[in-house]
C-alpha cells in the first residue's frame, strides 16, 4: 500500500483534545482542552512533570488508551484525517507504517528471544510486503545509520548481548525502518548515561533531517528539548499552559508555571549560597481534586482571588511573537523581567577537620568467566582501582561518573555492605574498610548513612512513616523510651519540612518527593556525620528536585554533615558541591574543587561529560564533543588508560603510551589532580566547553 498522498498541512493536529479515564466511581479527566500542531519536518517538544498528561497525549495519538481511557472531546488529525474515524485495518496500517513510537525502556519494545536482524526485517516485510533480501539490506542500512559498530554482528545478536545505549539505538532503527512521517519519542533517553544520551540525541536530530520525519518529543528535561526541538508546549496538570517557538518560550516566557520551572533548575552561574534555587511551593493537584479556575493558581506568585479562580481559562495569543500562546489571564500585567526575590543568603560553612580518608582503596570481584555454568576459570572485575581522597566536616564531595564506573561499589564498601580488597578507609582515624556492617558498632552505623536513588524501594510499605523513623531511632539507641523517641521523630519531620500529621500516613499515601524526605529524615535520625546520597533526586521531578537539594544543604549547614553526593547530573553537581571526583571504569580520573573541575584544563573524559550535559539556557554555547562507542565492560577493560578507546586527545601522546600504561596521577595547581598522559603544554591549550554568550 502506498503512503498517503503528499500532504502539505500539519502532519499532526491535535485540537481541543480531552481524554478521561473511567473508574467505577468517577470519571478522571487526564487531559483537557489540549491543542498542538506539528508541521512537516518540525520537532515539537512536550514538556511537563510526571502526571501532567504528556504520555496520555501520546497514547491518544497512537489510539492506545486501553479499556478505561476514552477521548471525550476534540480531535486528533493525522495528515488531515481524524484518527478516531479510521477502521482498525487503516489504523494498523498508519501505526506501523506512518507513525512510529519510541518508548522509555528499550527492552519493552524488543523480543528477547529473537535476533535483532529478524526483528528489524519484520517491519517492511509485514507492512510493505518486501522480500527477505531487500528487508535485510534495509535493516543493514538503518543499523549503520544509527551508528552502531559492526552492523552485521549486531543483526546477528540477541537484545541481551547489547548495552542499554545500543538497545535504544536498535529501537530507533526499528522505528525508522518504514520511514515514518511522524516519530513520537517518550522520554527516550532517561535510562541512558549522559554521554550516550548526547550521542542518541545527535542521532535523532540527524535522522530527522535525513528522512524528513516530523517529531513529537516528550520529556521533562528542558535542556534536552532546547537541543532537539524547534517548538515546545509546556503542560501542567492535564492542560497546555504555554506554546511557542523554543526562543520565545525560553527567552520571553509568558506563564507563571514556565517561569517557576526555570527557577528550579540549576543553570550555569547559580550558586547554592548566593542564589539558591527557588522550589515551587505546594504540590501538584490530583486529577480529581483540581482547583477552580486556573490549575496552577494555588501555587502561583501572581494569583488573584476572585479572578484567577473563576470559570474556564483559555489559551490566548501573545501579541508580536511566532504562534506563541499562554493560558494566563494576567500575562500582560506581569513584569516578566522583574528580578527574582532572592531567598535569604546563607553563609558558606567552612569545611572543618578531615572526617573520612580513603587511601589506595581497591575493590575487586572474582566472577566465573563462564557465567552460565560457573565452572572453570574466573575473571577479576576491578570495580575500584586505587581510590584516594579526603572529605571534611560540612563539605560536599560529588562523585561523578556513568554506570559501571564503580561509584556505587565504593559506596557499598564505605557502608560496610562489602569489604575492601586492599587499601584503607579511615573514619575519624579508625580503620573500617574490613568491618562488614553486621560487625560495626551502633555509633559507626549511625555515623555513616545512605539516602538512595529510589525512595519507593527503601520504605516499608506496611509501616507508618512515624513508626519507620522511630524504628531507626531505636536501632541507633536514641531516646530513653517511646515518648522521647516520638518527640524526636516529630522534630525530624520538622527538619525535612513535612507536616507532623504525616507521621500517621502510610508510604503509599506520599508522593515521590515526600517519600524521599522520609528517607532523609531516617538517614539523619542518628545524627549522621557522613551521608552518602546516591542519585537522591534523579527519580524526582524538577520542581521537587530543587526542594530536596535545598533541604540537604540546609541540614548540612545545621548539622555540619559531610555529604558524599553520587550523581551523573553535572548541573546539580556544579550547584551543590565543594569538591568533585570524576570516575571512569574504576579509576579516579580527576579530582579537584568544583571550579577546578569545571574549567579547563580537564581530563579528556571530564571534557566530554561537560559537553554532553543538556543546558536549558539559550545564551549558553557548548563545544560539541560526541564520544565514539560505548563504555567498555569492567570485565575486560582496555589495556593502558581506561579511557583511551574513546579519547579524542590520544593522538597528542606519542609512542602508543595510552594503550600501554595506566597514566600516573599528576597534581596541577592547588591540589587539582588528573590521571592522564597529556603533557602540560597540551593541557594548557584546552578551551572552556561551556561559554555563556555575552548579553
Amino acid at each position: 500500500m502506498s503512503k498517503m498522498a503528499e500532504y502539505d498541512g500539519p502532519i499532526l493536529e491535535i485540537d481541543k483534545l480531552s481524554i478521561s479515564f473511567f473508574t467505577r466511581l468517577r470519571e478522571i479527566p487526564a487531559v483537557m482542552d489540549f491543542s498542538v500542531a506539528v508541521q512537516p519536518g518540525e520537532a515539537v517538544g512536550l514538556v511537563g512533570e510526571s502526571g501532567c498528561g504528556k504520555s496520555t497525549v501520546a497514547l491518544g495519538v497512537m489510539q492506545d488508551l486501553g479499556k478505561n481511557g476514552r477521548i471525550v472531546g476534540g480531535s486528533i488529525k493525522f495528515k488531515g484525517r481524524d484518527l478516531s474515524e479510521m477502521s482498525r485495518e487503516e489504523l494498523r496500517d498508519v501505526r506501523g507504517n506512518e507513525i512510529a513510537m519510541i518508548y522509555q525502556e528499550p527492552m519493552a519494545s524488543l523480543n528477547p528471544a529473537m535476533k535483532i536482524g529478524k526483528q528489524l526485517m519484520e517491519v517492511p516485510m509485514i507492512h510493505e510486503g518486501v522480500g527477505e533480501k531487500e528487508a535485510y539490506d534495509r535493516a543493514l542500512e538503518v543499523v549503520t545509520d544509527v551508528r552502531l559498530p559492526d552492523p552485521e554482528r549486531m543483526l546477528n545478536s540477541y537484545p541481551h548481548q547489547l548495552s542499554g545505549g545500543q538497545q535504544q539505538r536498535i529501537v530507533i532503527a526499528m522505528a525508522l525502518m518504514s520511514k515514518p512521517s511522524l516519530l513520537i519519542l517518550d522520554e527516550p533517553t532517561t535510562a541512558l548515561d549522559v554521554t550516550v544520551e548526547a550521542a542518541v540525541v545527535e542521532l535523532v536530530k540527524d535522522l530527522g533531517k535525513k528522512y524528513g520525519t516530523s517529531m513529537l518529543f516528550i520529556s521533562h528535561n528542558l535542556g534536552l528539548v532546547l537541543e532537539t526541538c524547534d517548538r515546545l508546549c509546556v503542560m501542567y496538570s492535564g492542560e497546555a499552559v504555554e506554546r511557542g517557538s523554543i526562543k520565545d518560550v525560553f527567552d520571553e516566557m509568558q506563564h507563571p508555571y514556565t517561569q517557576a520551572l526555570f527557577r528550579s533548575i540549576p543553570l550555569p552561574g547559580a550558586d547554592k549560597n548566593a542564589r539558591p534555587l527557588v522550589a515551587i511551593p505546594g504540590n501538584f493537584p490530583l486529577p480529581h481534586e483540581r482547583p477552580p479556575g486556573c490549575n496552577f493558581g494555588p501555587r502561583c506568585d501572581y494569583f488573584e482571588a476572585g479572578r484567577c479562580d473563576q470559570g474556564n481559562i483559555l489559551m490566548e495569543d501573545v501579541p508580536g511573537n511566532d504562534r506563541h500562546a499562554t493560558r494566563c489571564l494576567k500575562f500582560q500585567e506581569i513584569d516578566w523581567n522583574a528580578p527574582i526575590q532572592v531567598g535569604e543568603q546563607k553563609e558558606k560553612p567552612e569545611p572543618g577537620k578531615v572526617v573520612l580518608k580513603m587511601d589506595n582503596l581497591k575493590k575487586y570481584y572474582e566472577v566465573a568467566a563462564n557465567a552460565l555454568f560457573g565452572g572453570g576459570e574466573t575473571k577479576v572485575v576491578k570495580a575500584n582501582e586505587t581510590l584516594s581522597f579526603e572529605a571534611r566536616e560540612s563539605e560536599t564531595l560529588a562523585i561523578v561518573g556513568e554506570s559501571g564506573c564503580g561509584k556505587s561499589t565504593f559506596a557499598k564498601v564505605l557502608m560496610g555492605l562489602e569489604t575492601a580488597t586492599e587499601g584503607q578507609i579511615l573514619l575519624d582515624g579508625q580503620n573500617i574498610e574490613q568491618i562488614p556492617i553486621e560487625a560495626r558498632d551502633t555509633r559507626t552505623i549511625s555515623d555513616v548513612q545512605m539516602v538512595f536513588q529510589n525512595p519507593f524501594d527503601t520504605l516499608n510499605p506496611s509501616m507508618t512513616v512515624g513508626r519507620q523513623i522511630m524504628r531507626a531511632l531505636e536501632i541507633f539507641g536514641i531516646g530513653e523510651d517511646d515518648k522521647a523517641r516520638k518527640q524526636k521523630m516529630l522534630e525530624l519531620l520538622d527538619l525535612v519540612k513535612l507536616p507532623r500529621a504525616f507521621a500517621e500516613r502510610m508510604p503509599r499515601q506520599l508522593s515521590g518527593g515526600q517519600k524521599q524526605r522520609v528517607g532523609i529524615a531516617r538517614a539523619f535520625a542518628g545524627g549522621a556525620r557522613i551521608v552518602v546520597a546516591d542519585e537522591p533526586v534523579s527519580a524526582l521531578d524538577v520542581s521537587v528536585q530543587a526542594a530536596v537539594t535545598d533541604l540537604l544543604m540546609e541540614i548540612q549547614r545545621e548539622e555540619k554533615t559531610t555529604l558524599l553526593f553520587i550523581s551523573h547530573d553535572l548541573s546539580i553537581v556544579r550547584y551543590l558541591s565543594d569538591r568533585v571526583m570524576v570516575m571512569y571504569l574504576g579509576h579516579v580520573v580527576e579530582l579537584g574543587t568544583t571550579d577546578q573541575v569545571f574549567s579547563p584544563p580537564y581530563h579528556p573524559y571530564t571534557e566530554a561529560l561537560l559537553s554532553a550535559v543538556p543546558i536549558a539556557d539559550t545564551s549558553v554555547e557548548k563545544e560539541h564533543i560526541v564520544l565514539e562507542g560505548d563504555i567498555p565492560s569492567a570485565m575486560n577493560p582496555p589495556p593502558g588508560c581506561p579511557f583511551q578507546t574513546r579519547c579524542r586527545w590520544k593522538s597528542e601522546v606519542g609512542g602508543g603510551l595510552c594503550e600501554k600504561e595506566v597514566p600516573p596521577v599528576r597534581t596541577l595547581a592547588d591540589g587539582h589532580q588528573i590521571k592522564c598522559h597529556l603533557d602540560d603544554a597540551t593541557l594548557e591549550r584546552m578551551t572552556p566547553v561551556i561559554k555563556i554568550a555575552a548579553e
